[in-house]
C-alpha cells in the first residue's frame, strides 16, 4: 500500500524474536495478511495482527538470521501469492511461487492472492460420484467420492505416504485432469523421489508440484497449503479441469498453525494445540469443493500423534472428510499391506443410493464376517480353532481369505517386493469377494490369495505352490 505522494510505504523493524518481528510504521498501518520484505527481500514477513496505530506484528515466512533492530521494511502493498497458469505444469515450486526444480522461472503466469474466499453454496454441485482408485480394499469398503475429500488416517510408518504415491501413480494415469501435490511439513527426501518416480511413469506434464518442508519457518510450512489451494481452484474455476489435489500431510499444517500461534502469544488450548485450529482448518478444507464447472478431489495423509485417535487434530480432521481410511499398526505387523483397517475406516459413498444394491449388501457382508472374526479371535487363542462350532469355523476361513485377498503389490513398491504391481477393477474385486463368500475357495490355500490381482490368479499361484512343494520334498 502506497502512501499518498506514490512512495513505498516503509516501517522500521523494533523487534525480533525468533520468527516473530514487530514492525513500526509512522504512515499508513498494513492490513492483516500483507506481505513485507526486508534486508533487499531476502526476508519475507506476513502481517498477523495490529498492535496499536502504528505497530504491528508479523510472522517470518523464512530465516530471520541478520535481521536487526532498526532495519528498514517494505509493504508490498499485498499478500502472499501464488502463480497459476498453464505454465506452472510439470513445475515444482515452493511457498512463494519459486521453482525449485532447476530450471528457468515460468515466464506466462498469472499471480493470485492465496486467501480466497471458498465457493458460494449456490455454485456447488451436489452430485454423488464414485471416484475409482484401482486399490480393492478401499473401491469395495470405503470408496472415494469425485470431488470428495478422503484421509488416511496413521501413526509414523504404517504406510500413508506409499498408499497416497499409489493413488497418486493408479489415477494420474486414469485421471483426465491435473494433480497438484502439496507437501506440507514433510522430508525432502520424499519430494525427491516424488518428483523422479512422476518423471519415470511419464504423468509429469499433468502435474504441479508445491512444497514446504519440515526444516522450513512455521510461516511458510502454513501457507504451503493454501498456495496449493490457488493453483488448484485456477485449473477448476479459469480451464474448467477435475483436479486431483494430494496433502502430505495436513497434521503438520496444523502444528504449523499451532507453532505460529504459539509465537503469537496465543493461550493453548487442550493439548497444547491453538484456539484457532478449528477455524484455520476450516478455512482451507472448504475451498476444496465441487463446483457446476470442475472438481476438486482431494486425498490428504493424517498423521495420528502415539496412534490416539481421540487427539484433537485427528478429530477436527475427521469431521471434514467424505472417506476416513484408517491404517493399523497390527495389520502392517501382520504383513496384510496395504494395512487399512477395515472395521474403523468408513465412507458416506457407502449407501445402496450410490454404490448401488449389490455392492452395499457384499460390503455389509464383508464388514459382518470380518467383525465377526475379530470377535473370535479371543477364544482362539485362549481354546483354539478347533473348540469353534463348524459354523463359526467358515466363517474364520472365509474372514482369513477376504483378508488375504484385499491385500494388493503396489506398483511404487515393486523395488522393494519384487511382485509386480496390480491395478483391480471395482467389478473384479466385487466378484472376488462374492466368489470367497460363497466358499468356492475352500480347497485353496490362503497363501494363494495373499498379494494378488483379480481372484483368478489365486487357483494358478495355488497350483505353481504345489508343483514346487512337491519338487522340494522330491529333491
Amino acid at each position: 500500500m502506497n502512501s499518498k505522494l506514490g512512495s513505498p510505504n516503509r516501517g522500521r523493524v523494533v523487534s525480533v524474536r525468533g520468527s516473530v518481528v514487530d514492525i513500526h510504521f509512522d504512515e499508513h498501518l498494513p492490513p492483516i495478511y500483507s506481505l513485507l520484505h526486508a534486508m533487499e527481500g531476502v526476508i519475507a514477513i506476513e502481517v498477523l495482527s495490529q498492535l496499536d496505530a502504528h505497530r504491528v506484528r508479523g510472522i517470518a515466512l523464512t530465516p530471520t538470521q541478520g535481521l536487526a533492530r532498526g532495519m528498514r521494511v517494505e509493504d508490498t502493498g499485498g499478500p502472499l501469492q501464488a502463480p497459476v497458469g498453464k505454465e506452472i505444469l510439470a513445475r515444482m515450486f515452493d511457498v512463494f511461487g519459486n521453482a525449485i526444480d532447476r530450471q528457468p522461472a515460468p515466464t506466462d503466469v498469472q499471480w493470485r492472492s492465496v486467501h480466497r474466499a471458498p465457493p458460494s453454496l449456490a455454485r456447488r454441485s451436489t452430485k454423488s460420484e464414485l471416484f475409482e482408485t484401482g486399490i480393492k480394499v478401499i473401491d469395495v469398503l470405503m470408496p472415494l467420492e469425485r470431488g470428495g475429500k478422503a484421509g488416511l488416517f496413521g501413526g509414523a510408518g504404517v504406510g500413508k505416504t506409499v498408499l497416497l504415491t499409489e493413488m497418486i501413480h493408479n489415477m494420474v494415469g486414469q485421471h483426465e485432469g491435473v494433480s497438484i501435490f502439496c507437501g506440507i511439513g514433510e522430508r525432502c527426501r520424499e519430494g525427491e523421489e516424488l518428483y523422479r518416480d512422476m518423471k519415470a511413469a511419464g504423468v509429469l506434464p499433468n502435474m504441479v508440484m508445491v512444497f514446504g518442508q519440515m526444516n522450513e519457518p512455521p510461516g511458510a510450512r502454513f501457507r504451503v497449503g493454501h498456495a496449493a489451494l490457488t493453483m488448484a481452484e485456477y485449473f477448476r474455476d479459469d480451464e474448467h479441469r477435475d483436479v486431483l489435489l494430494l496433502i502430505d500431510n495436513i497434521f503438520r499444517f496444523i502444528q504449523a498453525g499451532m507453532e505460529v500461534s504459539g509465537l503469537m502469544g496465543q493461550m493453548p488450548s487442550r493439548l497444547g494445540y491453538q484456539p484457532t485450529m478449528g477455524t484455520e482448518l476450516s478455512q482451507l478444507e472448504e475451498r476444496i469443493a465441487n463446483t457446476d464447472t470442475g472438481a476438486i478431489t482431494s486425498i490428504q495423509a493424517v498423521y495420528v500423534p502415539a496412534d490416539d485417535f481421540t487427539d484433537p487434530a485427528a478429530v477436527h480432521t475427521f469431521s471434514h472428510l467424505s472417506a476416513s481410511i484408517v491404517l493399523s499398526r497390527k495389520r502392517a505387523s501382520e504383513g496384510l499391506y496395504p494395512a487399512i483397517d477395515p472395521l474403523q475406516s468408513s465412507s458416506k459413498m457407502a449407501t445402496p443410493g450410490v454404490i448401488g444394491e449389490r455392492h452395499y449388501a457384499l460390503a455389509q457382508e464383508i464388514r459382518r464376517t470380518l467383525a465377526q472374526y475379530a470377535d473370535l479371535k479371543d477364544i482362539i487363542a485362549m481354546l483354539g480353532l478347533e473348540q469353534l462350532s463348524p459354523e463359526d469355523r467358515n466363517v474364520v476361513a472365509r474372514a482369513r481369505r477376504l483378508e488375504r485377498f484385499l491385500t494388493q503389490p503396489f506398483f511404487t513398491t515393486e523395488q522393494f517386493t519384487g511382485l509386480k504391481g496390480r491395478l483391480v477393477s471395482l467389478k473384479d474385486a466385487l466378484d472376488g469377494c462374492e466368489r470367497i463368500l460363497r466358499d468356492e475357495f475352500n480347497d485353496i490355500p490362503e497363501s494363494a490369495l495373499y498379494m494378488i490381482g483379480t481372484i483368478d490368479e489365486a487357483k494358478a499361484k495355488s497350483k505353481t505352490e504345489v508343483e514346487h512343494a512337491a519338487s522340494t520334498h522330491e529333491s
